[in-house]
């Protein structure tokens, strides 16, 4: 199934910003009260994250909602 530029853009930057912050993806998971593998998911563009999704995904690391779609054209 080839790669969805939408999902791989949201996947790679939310990747970005949890690396920056020097987490795994397990803490990340834990601190947006996810599942790391959803996480994993998303940060490899294979999850179509939702909207309330990304808000606590955007919370846990302390960043606008906004910052996480930033990269998609």
């Amino acid at each position: 199934m080839p790669e969805d530029p939408v999902l791989a853009a949201v996947g790679k930057t939310i990747r970005k910003h949890r690396e920056r912050l020097k987490w795994s993806q397990e803490k990340l998971a834990e601190e947006a009260g996810l599942h790391w593998t959803y996480i994993g998911g998303i940060e490899r563009g294979e999850r179509n994250v939702a909207i309330k999704n990304i808000v606590k995904i955007a919370r846990a690391m302390q960043v606008k909602p906004g910052a996480l779609l930033r990269d998609i054209h």
